[in-house]
Parts: structure tokens; C-alpha cells; sequence
């Protein structure tokens, strides 16, 4: 049985050799519960380790499975998926809807489309004899009718006097033996409704209408010069009179072959366009709109010295008066002219970025437009700015291996958020006295140095995108992130998912063109069914031109 010492605190009534005891006793236990200290510590120890290894194996595996999902993606012909979510970050610091200014519950009541009563029946009731007629109660039913119908047209034929043979017009709009109203049909289904060519020509043929695949492609693809023209001066206006655009791009497959669909949009309109480049010299020539020109004046030369042309090559092209060629090939003429090897594939693609730019400028578009886009380098051309939900995605990419790392994470993290939310305020009441504290508190955040090395990389590469970042504080109106253009993608995405790519440069276009036009008349408060019957010529609602539409809202 283990021996009890005496209790300390009588130590003034023990005798010696009691005391001698004591301190020998109490010297013991101090040793054992250091033994068992250093042994929990080193346990620590040991476990901190074993944590920081299980971490970093953690992290390769996430690494490695998602190669091999890429992999997967890639022998598939599918795009990869990203592993990580979105962070949340707009939708948390979004202003609840009973904050905003005047914002008002939408009131609910009755539909307010009877005033347009296509048809009116009374329903007689079988009532005994005797009875007494009160009035009626209405009831307003809403029904579609759908049938095929097949019309024939009788043209008279004339020989006027002089030998020549008259026929009398058909209605405006069938084409190919086919009716306006189909056409319009099988455009809304397709481009608004996602329904694939296939099932399109089931559906028809079920209705009743005999119609083949080959015509619906037809119908979809053919005669649709009115709306290519129509998209080409919505993106005119939009670059003419717009604040802004959101730029995106995504994937797309054309005759078998891996293509590139770049978005441009406003608050107003939408451009959809599928090349085979997503270079900065394929955007910089979408931003020319339909001009063919190249231009070299004092904004081209600016943009070659800005690209690092040269100064020597600058100065040797600049000249009093602007050059302007009709097209690329005396573009290429007039370098060659000059010295220049233009079979150098680097040099001579900056200087005809520096061509179209002037295009752009000599033309009056983009002006002083803010261009936001996700920092893909092919969009950094102009006023740029930057999305800000992408810059915080980089910092959920981090995968700090110790728990230090990952609390510094989290405090960066929230300190982007709560200046994320402050911006949006500024957005909604911008008050250019208080841009100077915003852009002290911006550099307070990421010029932190925490001791994580990735980390203090990515700070310190955000810090040199202020400007970009902060382009908010100049240009109020400039949305804060490009979430607007991955929206718009998102019916590019669906449609591809659905009816894969195309063949023909026709139906190419005629993709873009339609989703184009469809995002346009969403943005514009437009029915996009009465606009396809304005512009077929079927009569009803009047639309007017999208494109003078969107300079009256500018």
C-alpha cells in the first residue's frame, strides 16, 4: 500500500526527518509529472506530424483525383469540371430584399389579361321549369390550339401585252413551301425551348404537319439575313453606348473540331460569337464589329508601345495622318513594306492587334467602356477591370497542409468579404470622398504577410490588380464580377449539352444569332415569340429595331 506523506500546510508542527519526508516526496512527484509532461508533449508532437502528413496526403489525392476526373472528361471529349464550389461571397453579402431602396413586394390579385377575350361562350344550364334567371358567372380559361394546316394558294397567271408573264405574290414570309408561322414555331422551340431537331420533327409530324429533318434544318439555318444583320447592330450599339461589358468565353464544337464561343454583354444586350481562336487578336476583332478595316493611328501606336512593340518599331509606323486599309491584305502590304518580317508570328500579331485597336477607335467604339472579365488574358484590353468573385476563388484553391495555415486562410478570407460588401454598398450610394479610405483598406489586406508562402504569393499578386479591382470606385455603375456572362452561358452550355455542335457554317451562326437575339429581348422586357412574328412579318405586337432600343436606354 503506498505510503501517504503528510499534508504541507502543518509543515511548522513536523519534526525533522517528517520534513525531510515531505520534500524528498514532493521531489518525486515533481519528476513524475515532468516524465509525463515531456511524454504528452512528445505525443503532441507526434500527432502535429501525423496531422500535417495526413493533410498533404489529402491534399494529392484530392490532386490526383481530379486528373484522373479531367482524364475521364478529356477521353469523353467533355470540358473538365472544376473540383472546387462557388464561395458563396456575392450571396453573402447581398443586401436582404427588405433592405434595398424602395424595394416593394410584388402585389398579388387577379391576371390582368382578360381585357384581351379572344372568344366568349355562354354555357346554358339544364334548370327544372319554374326557375329564375340570376345573370352569369364568369370563368376565364386560358387554352392554346395547335393543328396543322395545309393551304392552297391559287396564283393567277397573266401575259401582259408586251410578253411578259405576271404571277401573283404568295403571302409574305413562306419560303420552301412552308408558312411564317412554323418558321416561327420551330426558331422560339429550338433556341428558346432547347428542343433538339429530332424531336422537333417528331412533335410536328405528331401534330399532323408532314415535315422532314432536312426542312426544319432548313428553316432554322436558311433565309435569316434580317436577324444576322439585327445582331450585328445590337453589338454596334451596345460597344457605341454601353457603360460597360461583361466578356466570358466557353467551349464549343464546330464540324468536328474544338471551337471557342465568346460572350459579350451589357446591361441590355447580348452577343454570342463561335470562332476558332480565343486569342487576344480574335477579340480585339470581335470588338471591331462588322468593320474589315485596320487603322494605324495614334491609338494603335499607343497600344504597340503599351504591348512592349518597341519603340524603334512604333516610331517607324507612326506618321501625321492615319493610315486606313480596307482590309488585311494591303494591312500586311504596307508592314511588309516597312521592313517587317510578317511571317514572325509574334511580332506580327501585335501589330495587327495594334491595327484593330485603331479600327475600334477610328470608329468610335468602346470609348471609354469598362471591359470586366475573369483575368482570362485575352480579355485585358481597353478600361479593364476585374471580377472580383474569381479573385476570391483563388484564395479557396489554397490547401494550407498545417491548422495555422488554414486559420490565416480564413482570416484573409473574411476580411475580403466584409471589403466585398462595403464595395456594394459604395455601389449603391458612390461617394468619391470616401474612395481614398477604400483604397487605404485595400492595401492594409493584401499587404499582409502571414508566413504562408502560396498565400503571400497570391496577396501580393492580387495587390498588383488594384486598379483593376478597384475600378468600382471610378466607374460606379461597373458591376463588381462577371456573373452576368456566365448566366448568359449558361443557355450557350445547355444548348451544346443538348444539341452537341454544328456542321455547317450556317447553322453556326445561326446559333449564335438566335441565343444572341433571345438573351437580348429577355434583357429588354421583349417577348421574344411576338418578336420572331414582328420580324417574319406575321402581323400583331410591333417591335421595334433591338439596336435603337438599347442606345434609348444608354
Amino acid at each position: 500500500m503506498k505510503k501517504r506523506l503528510p499534508s504541507p500546510e502543518h509543515a511548522d508542527t513536523l519534526s525533522l526527518n517528517a520534513l525531510r519526508g515531505l520534500v524528498t516526496g514532493l521531489l518525486g512527484r515533481s519528476q513524475q509529472a515532468e516524465a509525463r509532461l515531456e511524454k504528452l508533449e512528445a505525443e503532441t508532437i507526434q500527432l502535429r506530424e501525423e496531422n500535417a502528413a495526413l493533410r498533404l496526403e489529402n491534399t494529392r489525392l484530392k490532386l490526383e483525383n481530379q486528373l484522373l476526373r479531367d482524364e475521364i472528361a478529356r477521353l469523353k471529349n467533355l470540358p473538365p469540371r472544376s473540383p472546387f464550389r462557388s464561395s458563396g461571397m456575392e450571396k453573402a453579402t447581398d443586401t436582404k430584399p427588405d433592405e434595398k431602396p424602395g424595394a416593394k413586394k410584388k402585389p398579388r390579385g387577379p391576371k390582368l389579361d382578360v381585357k384581351r377575350v379572344s372568344r366568349r361562350q355562354v354555357l346554358r344550364a339544364d334548370v327544372p321549369s319554374g326557375s329564375r334567371f340570376k345573370g352569369y358567372k364568369s370563368v376565364y380559361v386560358r387554352d392554346l390550339i395547335l393543328k396543322a394546316e395545309l393551304v392552297h394558294y391559287r396564283r393567277e397567271c397573266w401575259v401582259t401585252p408586251d410578253g411578259k408573264t405576271v404571277l401573283a405574290p404568295l403571302p409574305v414570309g413562306i419560303t420552301g413551301g412552308y408558312g411564317a408561322n412554323l418558321k416561327r414555331l420551330c426558331l422560339m422551340l429550338h433556341a428558346q425551348g432547347q428542343v433538339t431537331m429530332a424531336r422537333l420533327t417528331t412533335l410536328l409530324n405528331d401534330i399532323g404537319l408532314d415535315i422532314s429533318k432536312r426542312q426544319i434544318v432548313r428553316l432554322l439555318t436558311k433565309d435569316l439575313d434580317g436577324f444576322v444583320a439585327e445582331d450585328a447592330a445590337v453589338l454596334h450599339a451596345g460597344l457605341v453606348s454601353s457603360a460597360y461589358v461583361t466578356v466570358d468565353d466557353t467551349g464549343a464544337r464546330h464540324a468536328h473540331a474544338n471551337f471557342h464561343t465568346t460572350h459579350i454583354g451589357g446591361e441590355h444586350f447580348t452577343i454570342f460569337r463561335t470562332t476558332k481562336s480565343k486569342s487576344r487578336l480574335n477579340f480585339l476583332s470581335l470588338l471591331r464589329g462588322s468593320y474589315l478595316d485596320y487603322v494605324l493611328n495614334d491609338a494603335a501606336i499607343d497600344y504597340l508601345e503599351e504591348r512592349h512593340g518597341g519603340p524603334a518599331l512604333a516610331a517607324g509606323l507612326r506618321t501625321v495622318e492615319l493610315q486606313h486599309f480596307c482590309n488585311q491584305v494591303p494591312f500586311m502590304e504596307h508592314l511588309g513594306g516597312k521592313g517587317i518580317d510578317i511571317f514572325d508570328r509574334q511580332d506580327i500579331g501585335t501589330l495587327a492587334e495594334a491595327g484593330l485597336w485603331g479600327s475600334i477607335r477610328h470608329h468610335g467604339l468602346v470609348g471609354d467602356m469598362v471591359i470586366v472579365s475573369d483575368d482570362a488574358g485575352q480579355f485585358r484590353v481597353g478600361n479593364h477591370a476585374l471580377c472580383w468573385v474569381h479573385g476570391e476563388r483563388l484564395l479557396q484553391k489554397l490547401m494550407p497542409a498545417t491548422a495555422k495555415e488554414e486559420r490565416w486562410v480564413a482570416v484573409v478570407r473574411d476580411l475580403v468579404w466584409r471589403f466585398y460588401k462595403a464595395l456594394k454598398a459604395y455601389q449603391l450610394n458612390p461617394s468619391p470622398q470616401s474612395a481614398p479610405a477604400f483604397r487605404k483598406r485595400f492595401d492594409r489586406i493584401f499587404s499582409l504577410r502571414t508566413g504562408y508562402g502560396a498565400l503571400d504569393k497570391l496577396l501580393e499578386r492580387l495587390h498588383r490588380r488594384k486598379n483593376e479591382l478597384l475600378k468600382v470606385l471610378d466607374y460606379p455603375q461597373t458591376p463588381l464580377h462577371t456573373n452576368a456572362s456566365e448566366n448568359d452561358l449558361r443557355t450557350f452550355v445547355t444548348k451544346r449539352k443538348i444539341s452537341g455542335g454544328t456542321m455547317s457554317r450556317d447553322g453556326r451562326v445561326a446559333r449564335d444569332t438566335m441565343l444572341g437575339l433571345l438573351k437580348t429581348c429577355q434583357k429588354l422586357k421583349l417577348s421574344f415569340y411576338h418578336y420572331l412574328g414582328d420580324r417574319l412579318g406575321l402581323g400583331g405586337e410591333a417591335i421595334p429595331q433591338l439596336a435603337g432600343l438599347i442606345a434609348a436606354k444608354a
